[in-house]
């Protein structure tokens, strides 16, 4: 069960990094080849708006003679950079969690340490997401969405670092019983 889970978990992960860089790619393609970007990344540019999302939040853009709004794709892209980050972020810490856990207790103080990270990484995506639509909305008259899942599950993952905080004082002081 646990290689399968870091199997699992690394794969999510570089699949998350990749995400970023190719993110990164279509932002610099969006800027300096924007007739590109249609096949870059497989879009459709012959509606008249398009919905962009990742993770919940989300924006729609204008398309105009086969061309997107430049200004918003990239601000779009680079919110969803940070966001893959983010979640690359979480999974790596998951991935140590397990790879560390494997054969011995899982309440260790640097796990701790790992689930308060993912923990904050996960609340920081709302709040990157919030930050770029308030940003787009001001410069744009479009429509911006966005959903607290992450934000949800940032809180579950702070509630469960106090669990394996109370695991490793139960295990200290047992350790000094024996």
């Amino acid at each position: 069960m646990f290689r399968l889970a870091k199997i699992v978990t690394k794969i999510t992960e570089v699949a998350h990094w990749v995400g970023a860089a190719l993110m990164a790619a279509a932002a610099g393609c969006c800027a300096f080849a924007p007739q590109w970007l249609g096949y870059f990344v497989g879009i459709d540019l012959t509606e008249d708006k398009m919905e962009l999302s990742i993770y919940g939040w989300g924006v729609t853009v204008a398309v105009s003679d086969g061309n997107i709004d430049k200004t918003t794709f990239c601000l779009f892209a680079l919110g969803a950079v940070i966001v893959f980050v983010l979640m690359a972020l979480v999974f790596r810490n998951l991935y140590l969690i397990i790879k560390k856990s494997e054969g011995v207790t899982p309440f260790q103080a640097e796990n701790v340490c790992r689930l308060e990270r993912m923990g904050a990484f996960a609340i920081s995506i709302p709040m990157v997401s919030v930050c770029l639509g308030i940003l787009l909305s001001g410069l744009r008259p479009l429509e911006v969405h966005s959903s607290g899942d992450s934000f949800l599950m940032g809180i579950l993952v702070l509630c469960l670092t106090q669990v394996f905080a109370r695991g490793v004082e139960l295990e200290k002081e047992v350790d000094g019983l024996l």
